[in-house]
């Protein structure tokens, strides 16, 4: 069986912080009302890139134009692009439609708060290698 293909993307903004999204507080979900990275899952045909910019329409609204790969994952149940790009929000006029709430959080906030699926992994590789 072919495992399901996921992009996720690291939102950092002037001061190197990250937004995170709240995801629902739903029990049929993985991670109810836990912190994690915006993003989902390829559709079929979709192209990591592709999908991507089309999650971020989908779940704030933002069009992010060129964004870069971090990082590929492959994780025992899915494998993962991970992208990010340098950019800041104003998150008083982003439109939030997934989720209960958007913050951005420093890296120590991260490294004291339980992300939802690897997320803490991403993020803390993330700061290691582009951020020393």
């Amino acid at each position: 069986m072919k495992k399901p293909i996921g992009c996720v993307i690291i939102l950092l903004n002037d001061l190197q912080q990250v937004l995170l999204v709240l995801r629902d507080q739903k029990p049929s979900i993985p991670f109810p009302n836990t912190w994690n990275l915006l993003g989902g899952f390829l559709e079929e045909g979709e192209s990591p890139q592709t999908a991507i910019h089309r999650e971020m329409l989908e779940e704030i609204e933002v069009d992010l134009e060129e964004v870069y790969l971090f990082r590929k994952y492959e994780w025992p149940d899915c494998d993962e692009y991970i992208f990010w790009k340098p950019i800041n929000l104003d998150l008083n006029f982003v439109q939030l439609n997934e989720g209960q709430r958007l913050a951005y959080f420093s890296r120590s906030q991260i490294q004291k708060t339980q992300l939802a699926f690897e997320c803490n992994k991403i993020i803390e590789d993330f700061f290691g290698t582009r951020l020393k």
